[in-house]
């Protein structure tokens, strides 16, 4: 299954153009956000992470932690992103729990790539 499935009829779609900076590093985060369309391209400081790309999320670091912004995104692509605050993820991982499943294999299949990088 793919996260994007739980957000078809989101009313609250947001829609960054390319070259956007849909956060910043070091700014108060207090919502994730799961890509529909478009790519992302994160980085800490000057340091290249990922693209995230359509069924990935990002700044979930900040939501669940509630510390500052990890890295700075910005859209590669025009992209439309669903933010998730913190009542909403509660929300959606108490009344379909697959929710947190999925973010959860998200977040482990970029700490894989991440540590199979520093292995190389």
């Amino acid at each position: 299954m793919d996260i994007r499935g739980l957000f078809k009829n989101a009313k609250d779609v947001k829609e960054f153009k390319a070259g956007t900076t849909v956060f910043a590093e070091g700014t108060p985060g207090d919502v994730m956000y799961v890509v529909l369309d478009g790519e992302l391209e994160v980085r800490a400081g000057r340091k290249f992470i990922e693209v995230a790309k359509p069924g990935d999320v990002v700044g979930e670091m900040a939501l669940i932690d509630a510390k500052a912004r990890s890295a700075t995104v910005v859209a590669k692509s025009d992209c439309r992103l669903v933010p998730v605050n913190e009542r909403r993820f509660l929300i959606l991982v108490h009344k379909t729990p697959i929710f947190a499943l999925l973010v959860m294999r998200i977040l482990a299949e970029r700490l894989r790539r991440m540590t199979a990088g520093r292995r190389a």
